[in-house]
């Protein structure tokens, strides 16, 4: 039953039912003194459920890809001081990758701030760097407004929004003429269009290009058909960034897969052999590696990522979904049966050299070989969440998405990522499959929220590839010509601590054996690790 205006009785419950009134389902956190109230009136609202885990950390990670799947707020709760700390990684990730989180805080009592009480840290200060939206409240009179504030920023413009509550204020019985806020009425149609002008002059660029390539990145989410349209009109291939993979189906033929230093080799050779780049929401990041002398069309709704790395010929500032269905309109025919076939050849040589990596059918196990067999056996609709790792290069050279959705911890790039997102992806999309790929260094730091899966049942399998090191530091130690140091991790039985948690667990050690075992956790009916042995030599 919903909550009513009778029912509402302290800020605590005025809070709650306002998070409830924007469409908040999951609160993610952990209980504690300083939000026992809150914590309470979500108790006894029926429409939001408190997802208890066991670090904070894991509640920002959960609530920051929530809002990466959903592009609705997600909303993490915890105590003042260690718990307020313990969030911010997680939500660095969301502030980075511009996925829109309310981090709501505890506080302790008001009339105690400033005086060294215990657990008393500068809150405000701590969540300044994070969050573009910091308040506190401190008259029961300002919560439903604030609330409805930290939402509208968080959602417009992308961000982080933190609101410290003090725990004497969140018992404060509210007055009966403070009134819940609508959502109807505070949030602006963003639909925008850049001068005609503007549109015909990336028309005329893009007419008259040779070997024309398409850029896609996070900003086209939900544009899949009118790239894929622009492309076949214009006969351009198509590249994504890491954080839009699985925006366009990499079966295609005119797909060249992630571009970038971690991206296939196909695509490396097509981006940088184009006379023009049509760049559709990508921020233009370091390890996308965009290349400055060739003329660019940039689209995106942000105006301060028009440009941000170099200048680029046309600028169109707008809503991605208003301006490619006008591109599309007015590009004309073009036909480029030879450089399409020269395209075809790059992909062909890749295909082949990702042969070569999967076929031995001996131990240690190689990464592409997981991910071929990863991408057989998923799916078509699966979620994948991607901690930070090599299990992520090896994702993002070797599966090819076709539909699935792909979770990633994009500029923060933070170890820890993959199981809390696999978790909130599951609880979201209950009747989806969801599996998370990650490694033995990011899974143990967080590996106690593998619990949170059992408590939850939560049938999410964890593809783990377990090398004994921190590979990817080695590399780059190698790189910096560092001697290897402080990278080699002590062994843990991956799939008995899965059995220990309440879930279930498999170790495999031979190729052979990947297969069949992939198969018999992704029909289980309980939260699964895979633990794969593989080989720490093999580099993507």
């Amino acid at each position: 039953m919903q909550a009513t205006e009778e029912q509402t009785h302290t800020v605590a419950d005025i809070i709650v039912h306002q998070l409830e009134t924007w469409g908040v389902k999951f609160v993610y956190g952990i209980p504690g003194e300083t939000e026992l109230a809150i914590v309470d009136a979500i108790r006894r609202n029926k429409n939001i459920n408190f997802i208890l885990v066991r670090h904070e950390q894991a509640a920002a990670f959960m609530a920051s890809a929530y809002a990466k799947l959903t592009g609705n707020v997600g909303v993490c709760l915890t105590i003042a001081g260690p718990g307020a700390t313990n969030l911010i990684t997680g939500l660095y990730d969301a502030k980075m990758d511009r996925a829109p989180v309310l981090a709501l805080t505890g506080q302790i009592g008001l009339q105690f701030i400033g005086t060294g009480a215990f657990q008393e840290i500068d809150q405000h200060a701590l969540f300044e760097a994070v969050s573009d939206f910091n308040h506190i409240v401190d008259a029961p009179e300002q919560a439903p407004e604030l609330i409805v504030l930290a939402m509208k920023h968080a959602l417009i413009d992308g961000i982080v929004s933190h609101l410290g509550i003090p725990m004497n204020i969140q018992n404060v019985p509210i007055a009966p003429n403070v009134k819940v806020k609508s959502k109807e009425g505070r949030l602006p149609d963003r639909k925008s269009m850049p001068p005609l002008e503007k549109i015909d002059a990336a028309v005329n660029a893009i007419a008259t290009a040779k070997n024309p390539v398409i850029i896609v990145g996070y900003g086209a989410r939900g544009q899949r058909d009118n790239i894929v349209k622009i492309a076949e009109k214009i006969g351009a291939p198509i590249a994504t960034t890491y954080k839009a993979k699985g925006l366009i189906p990499e079966n295609h033929e005119l797909a060249v897969g992630v571009t970038g230093s971690i991206g296939t080799d196909a695509s490396k050779r097509v981006v940088y052999g184009a006379d023009l780049l049509l760049v559709v929401g990508s921020s233009f990041a370091e390890h996308t590696s965009l290349p400055s002398y060739i003329k660019t069309i940039q689209v995106d709704i942000d105006p301060m990522m028009i440009g941000r790395k170099f200048p680029i010929h046309v600028g169109l500032l707008g809503d991605v979904a208003v301006i490619l269905p006008e591109l599309l309109k007015k590009l004309p025919e073009m036909k480029n049966e030879k450089y399409l076939e020269q395209v075809a050849v790059i992909k062909k040589q890749w295909e082949e050299k990702k042969h070569k990596e999967i076929e031995s059918d001996t131990a240690p196990i190689r990464g592409p070989q997981i991910m071929r067999a990863l991408q057989d056996l998923v799916e078509p609709d699966a979620i994948i969440s991607n901690d930070i790792g090599d299990n992520a290069l090896w994702f993002a050279r070797n599966f090819v998405a076709t539909n699935q959705t792909i979770l990633i911890s994009g500029y923060v790039g933070s170890m820890g990522f993959g199981l809390p997102a696999a978790l909130s992806a599951k609880l979201t999309f209950p009747k989806k499959q969801v599996v998370c790929t990650t490694g033995d260094g990011g899974f143990t730091m967080v590996m106690g929220d593998f619990a949170t899966a059992v408590a939850n049942d939560l049938p999410v399998t964890v593809v783990l590839l377990n090398n004994g090191k921190l590979d990817m530091i080695e590399y780059e130690q190698d790189e910096g010509r560092y001697p290897h140091f402080a990278t080699d991790l002590s062994p843990i039985d991956f799939a008995t601590y899965a059995e220990c948690c309440g879930g279930v667990g498999f170790k495999v050690n031979h190729p052979n054996e990947l297969r069949d075992t992939l198969k018999r956790a992704l029909s289980s009916k309980k939260p699964s690790i895979v633990d794969i042995v593989t080989d720490p030599k093999r580099r993507w």
